[in-house]
């Protein structure tokens, strides 16, 4: 029984030693660090760019799923804005406790006489607490307002 408290004893003296080596700012800097999960998509030839950003969660179960296309672009002349259709589809479903921001936007490819680029439009939402989001978010290039339909669901 001795020899078990002596080296339960040699043990302790060792942890302490080894935990004594690191300075104080290390735990001081484990402690405050903070939870961050970001995601930022661009579709150049989309005008169209996505942010997910998750941060001082306690809690998060996220799926994400990102599908960018461009298709038959110009690369041949840089003046030449004509191409093909190109897109940036992002699916959100999470769970969290926590700080959220979403946010997207659509922009003209092509800038105008003084180099900006029209914006189309911006959306952006921050959360926090304890939720869930879930969004579809769908932004193509040359497409009419008629040319692309949303299914809805009815209010109850």
């Amino acid at each position: 029984m001795r020899q078990v408290l002596i080296l339960i004893a040699v043990v302790f003296v060792l942890i302490s030693l080894a935990a004594s080596d690191l300075p104080e700012s290390f735990y001081k800097a484990m402690s405050g660090m903070k939870n961050q999960d970001i995601l930022c998509v661009k579709n150049y030839d989309a005008g169209a760019s996505v942010t997910e950003a998750y941060t001082d969660f306690e809690h998060l179960d996220k799926e994400t799923e990102v599908v960018s296309r461009s298709y038959n672009t110009s690369n041949t002349n840089k003046k030449d804005y004509t191409r093909g259709n190109a897109s940036l589809e992002v699916h959100i479903n999470s769970n969290v406790v926590g700080n959220s921001h979403v946010a997207w936007q659509s922009k003209e490819v092509k800038p105008n006489l003084k180099g900006w680029h029209a914006t189309y439009s911006h959306v952006s939402e921050d959360l926090t607490g304890v939720f869930n989001v879930e969004k579809f978010i769908q932004l193509w290039s040359n497409s009419t307002l008629g040319s692309v339909g949303l299914d809805w669901l009815p209010c109850s």
